[in-house]
């Protein structure tokens, strides 16, 4: 298919065919990551702008390797450094980094939909890499590559979601993005954790964790976002991980071949046990790879404008 989306802000308004074309696209460019000299000309002379509002290791990592890899050039600017600390709006900002020219802006932001915002006051295309708890939709199509790369086909699959459903904008992306792609989704958390109504976006919720991943097929772990909590919503971390943390004995309730993934930073000992989150089924650091192919795919697809996402 021939790519004309301006933008990537949520998963919510890709199409099932876009998604597929992402992931073809990103299973195309990972072998680049695995050669000796890890670099194509594919990208020469585009500018990609990391502009990170709130802290992040492994996406903007990523985003800085993936556009390397592409031979575009990546600056990096944290909000700590920019003139957002003299005063100057957000808007200006984004204006100011536009009259420079880049091809890109990758963005993060603590506020839900000031992607959405500046992507309509400038030209230059945004990817959304996390804005509130909204949406993370490089992390839910990481996500869903891992899975296809493992599953061979997301239809069908059980994916169980467990944890601090309510603060995580990376729930939110995967519920959407699983069951688009035709895989059912099981939600489970404490009561104070899972949001009301979560079921619109397609997902069914028990707060039984046994029950969540009885006879799934991937079971994703998160981890309790208390930077976003406003009060206590659980007694201790022991009673959570006693009541929902992820060990071997609860894995037996899955499927012998269930995925265990986490989208990090985990916390060992809370949701996930140390031998849980280092098993043979895990493939938590095969995300951390696959986000750096997949994020590739975006800058190429974004950056390159109406090339045919088939020629990769």
């Amino acid at each position: 298919m021939t790519w004309n989306r301006k933008d990537i802000l949520d998963i919510e308004s890709l199409r099932v065919d876009e998604i597929t074309s992402i992931l073809d696209t990103a299973d195309g460019l990972k072998e680049i990551s695995q050669r000796s000299i890890k670099k194509v000309p594919t990208l020469r002379g585009k500018t990609v702008v990391l502009f990170f509002y709130e802290p992040s290791t492994r996406t903007r990592v990523s985003f800085d390797i993936a556009a390397k890899r592409l031979s575009a050039d990546a600056i990096s600017i944290s909000a700590a450094t920019s003139s957002l600390v003299k005063g100057e709006t957000l808007v200006d900002t984004a204006r100011n980094l536009e009259s420079m020219n880049p091809d890109v802006i990758v963005m993060r932001h603590s506020c839900a939909g000031t992607p959405y915002l500046l992507s309509r006051k400038i030209a230059t295309p945004i990817i959304n890499a996390g804005d509130g708890m909204h949406a993370h939709p490089t992390q839910a199509l990481l996500d869903m590559m891992t899975v296809r790369e493992h599953k061979k086909d997301l239809a069908g699959l059980q994916i169980a979601i467990v944890g601090d459903i309510a603060h995580s904008r990376v729930a939110r992306s995967n519920i959407i993005g699983f069951t688009r792609m035709g895989a059912c989704v099981r939600l489970s958390g404490p009561p104070t954790m899972i949001p009301k109504g979560v079921e619109a976006l397609g997902a069914d919720v028990t707060y039984d964790f046994d029950e969540a991943i009885s006879g799934a097929d991937v079971i994703m772990m998160l981890r309790i976002q208390k930077e976003r909590q406003q009060r206590f919503l659980f007694p201790s971390e022991r009673e959570y991980a006693n009541r929902y943390g992820l060990s071997m004995k609860r894995l037996e309730k899955a499927k012998p071949d269930a995925l265990i993934m986490h989208p990090g930073p985990l916390n060992r000992g809370v949701e996930i046990t140390p031998e849980v989150a280092d098993h043979i089924n895990s493939v938590i650091l095969c995300q951390v790879t696959n986000g750096v192919a997949l994020r590739m795919a975006l800058l190429y697809l974004v950056a390159g404008g109406m090339r045919n996402a088939a020629d990769h």
